[in-house]
């Protein structure tokens, strides 16, 4: 005889939840990638960026903290969610 699992709510939840909060992560690692990058740049390290300059790398720093910021807000909501 076979049988059949099946998922409960609680269990698909817990999967979506823990792939969003994989996914807002690798968003914050790539944003942050670029910081880095352009912080190299900005110190004569020239990495990527063509013609960045203190200004265009200090927004992206800021872009990068507020995106990081929302991203960890999400990941919390979304792994209380999924806890439920």
């Amino acid at each position: 005889m076979t049988e059949e699992k099946t998922m409960s709510k609680r269990e698909v939840k817990l999967a979506i939840s823990t792939a969003l909060a994989a996914a807002f992560g690798f968003v914050i690692a790539l944003l942050w990638k670029d910081v880095v990058t352009g912080g190299l740049t900005v110190a004569g390290i020239d990495m990527t960026f063509a013609d960045i300059d203190l200004v265009g790398w200090l927004l992206y720093l800021v872009l990068a903290v507020v995106l990081t910021v929302v991203m960890v807000v999400l990941i919390i909501v979304v792994g209380r969610w999924g806890s439920k």
